[in-house]
């Protein structure tokens, strides 16, 4: 996949990811790769891939709760997302804020979690 000659990707999945003015990816505001910079990576061949730099997962304690939940029988984080934060596609923040790196340990029956603001939001803004 290497790049056309005015720069844009040669590759239309990739054309359509990308927002070449910014030079990051065209994203959706929820999607937990919002602010992450692409990298390039150009191979023994000449061929330049383009793709999102890595991102770390947050400490939990970066997150001040609002509220706990427990899960109920059959629940899911998106559910519950969806519920608390008017947006399902929000379950990677629930997943974030309690030490998950697979949402799937969540959603057991009976098991508690906490709704949180987003990282780094502190409570009453820090009052």
């Amino acid at each position: 996949m290497s790049d056309s000659a005015d720069g844009a990707p040669s590759s239309p999945l990739l054309a359509a990811l990308m927002a070449r003015t910014g030079g990051g990816p065209n994203l959706p505001p929820n999607s937990r790769y919002v602010g992450l910079p692409t990298r390039n990576f150009t191979g023994p061949d000449d061929q330049t891939v383009v793709y999102l730099s890595r991102r770390l997962v947050p400490q939990s304690n970066r997150f001040s709760a609002l509220q706990q939940h427990v899960m109920a029988p059959e629940e899911r984080l998106d559910q519950v997302a969806a519920a608390k934060y008017g947006d399902p596609l929000l379950a990677w923040r629930l997943a974030d804020a309690n030490g998950a790196l697979d949402p799937i340990e969540l959603e057991t029956r009976g098991r508690v979690i906490r709704v949180t603001l987003p990282e780094g939001v502190p409570v009453n803004g820090g009052a």
